[in-house]
C-alpha cells in the first residue's frame, strides 16, 4: 500500500499518529475490571487495618502509657520517627514530580503525575493519623489552625501539614471530578492548578526543612552524627527529595506490574539520574559538616549510634551511589528497583536515627532510660502502611488514576 506522507499514515485512512495515540492510551491506562480488589494480600492487609483500629481504640481509652513503651526520656517513638517523619519523607515525590510537570514542563513525567501526587497525599494523611494517636491530647490537633504561635517551629510544622495536606487533596481532586463527570469544576481546576502546585511546592519545601529544624532544640542530647546545626533543615529536605524520587519510581514499577499498565522506561531512567545527583549532594554536605566539626571519628567508635549511622550511610547513600554511577545499572529496571529500596530503607533508618538513636548515648549515660517499641506500636504502624496500600489500590480501581 502506498504511504500517505501528508496524513502520516498509509492510504487515505486515519493518520498513523492518531492511531498510535489510541494504542498508547489503551496501554497506559488500566481498565477497572482488570484490577481484582479482594485478593489474599488485600484480605491480609484489611486484617492488619482492623487490628490497628482496635489498638487505636485501646490507646484512646487507656492512654499512651498503656499502649506504648515511650517514656520521659523517649517521648517520641516509632509513631513519630517512622510513621510521621518517614511518611512525610515518602511524600517528597509529590512536590518533586508536580514541579517537574507543571513548573518545569517536563511532559515525559505526566504518566506518573497522578500516582505520585496521590502517594504524597496518602503519606501526609497517614502521618496526620499517626500524629493524632501520638500526642497526649489528640482532640486538640486542630488548635494550631486558629491558635497561631508564629515564633514556634512546632507551629510552623503543624500549619505546613494542614495547608499542604489540603493542597494535595486539591491536586488529587481532578480524578474524583472526572469520575463523577463534572466538567465545569475540572475546567476551573485546570486553569489554576499550576498556582496550587507552586503553592504546594513552597509549602512542602518549607515543611520538609522545618521537620529537621525541630531537632535544633536538642543539641546537648543528640549525637554529632545527626545534629548538624543549621544544616539540619537542608539535610531533611535533600533526603526527602531522594526518598520521594525512589518512592515514586518504586510505586510506578509495582503498579505497572500489578495493574497491568505501561510506563515508558525513560521515566525510570530519568528518575534514577535525579536520584544519583541528589544522593551525591547529600553525601557531600554530610561529609563536609562532619569533617569541619571534627565529628567523623564518632562514626567509627563502635557505639550503637555509630553502627546505626554506618548502616544508614552505607545502605542508603554510598551503595546506591556506587550502583547508579554505573550506566548499565542505571538503565536496568531491576537494578533501579533494588536501588530504590535501598534508598527508601536508608532514609527511614535516618529518620529513626534522628528521632531515637541520636539520643541513645545521652539517655543511657544520663537518664538511664531505654526504648523499644511495643507490639501495639508496631502493629498500629503496620496497619497504617496497609491502609495506605489499600487506599491506593481502591483509587487505581475506581478512579482514573493512570489517565493523563
Amino acid at each position: 500500500m502506498k504511504r500517505d506522507y501528508k496524513n502520516g499514515g498509509y492510504g487515505s485512512g486515519q493518520p498513523t499518529y492518531n492511531i498510535m495515540k489510541k494504542v498508547m492510551s489503551s496501554e497506559v491506562m488500566s481498565s477497572d475490571h482488570e484490577i481484582k480488589m479482594w485478593t489474599p494480600r488485600t484480605v491480609v492487609m484489611v486484617l492488619f487495618i482492623m487490628i490497628a483500629a482496635a489498638i487505636a481504640l485501646y490507646r484512646m481509652v487507656y492512654g499512651l502509657g498503656a499502649a506504648t513503651n515511650m517514656n520521659d526520656a523517649y517521648p517520641w517513638g516509632i509513631w513519630l520517627g517512622f510513621d510521621l517523619l518517614g511518611g512525610v519523607a515518602m511524600a517528597g515525590g509529590g512536590f518533586t514530580i508536580a514541579a517537574a510537570i507543571y513548573i518545569f514542563n517536563w511532559k515525559k513525567y505526566k504518566p506518573i503525575g497522578r500516582p505520585a501526587i496521590l502517594t504524597a497525599f496518602l503519606g501526609y494523611l497517614l502521618a496526620v493519623i499517626a500524629l493524632f494517636f501520638d500526642i497526649g491530647h489528640p482532640f486538640r490537633l486542630w488548635h494550631p489552625s486558629i491558635m497561631w504561635q508564629v515564633h514556634s517551629i512546632m507551629w510552623v510544622v503543624a500549619i505546613h501539614v494542614i495547608l499542604y495536606t489540603t493542597t494535595l487533596a486539591i491536586e488529587s481532586s481532578p480524578m474524583v471530578f472526572e469520575k463523577f463527570k463534572m466538567p465545569k469544576v475540572l475546567t476551573f481546576l485546570k486553569r489554576y492548578m499550576v498556582w496550587a502546585v507552586i503553592f504546594g511546592c513552597m509549602l512542602s519545601t518549607l515543611h520538609q526543612a522545618s521537620l529537621g529544624a525541630v531537632f535544633l532544640i536538642a543539641p546537648s542530647k543528640m549525637s554529632p552524627l545527626w545534629f548538624v546545626g543549621s544544616f539540619m533543615p537542608y539535610m531533611f529536605l535533600i533526603s526527602a527529595i531522594a526518598m520521594g524520587l525512589a518512592m515514586v519510581s518504586t510505586e510506578s514499577i509495582i503498579s505497572a506490574k500489578a495493574f497491568n499498565h505501561k510506563i515508558d522506561n525513560e521515566i525510570f531512567f530519568g528518575l534514577a539520574r535525579g536520584l544519583l545527583t541528589t544522593l551525591i549532594i547529600y553525601l557531600i554536605v554530610k561529609v563536609y559538616y562532619l569533617i569541619t566539626t571534627n565529628s567523623l571519628g564518632v562514626a567509627f567508635n563502635g557505639s550503637m549510634p555509630s553502627m546505626m549511622f554506618l548502616l544508614e550511610m552505607g545502605l542508603g547513600v554510598l551503595l546506591p551511589i556506587l550502583l547508579l554511577a554505573n550506566r548499565k545499572m542505571r538503565t536496568s529496571l531491576n537494578s533501579i528497583a533494588a536501588v530504590n529500596w535501598l534508598v527508601i530503607i536508608g532514609v527511614l533508618v535516618n529518620r529513626m536515627n534522628v528521632c531515637i538513636f541520636s539520643i541513645e548515648d545521652y539517655n543511657t549515660t544520663v537518664a538511664g532510660a531505654s526504648y523499644f517499641p511495643s507490639a501495639m506500636e508496631l502493629l498500629l504502624t503496620l496497619g497504617l502502611i496497609s491502609l495506605g496500600v489499600v487506599l491506593f489500590k481502591m483509587a487505581a480501581k475506581y478512579l482514573p488514576l493512570f489517565k493523563y
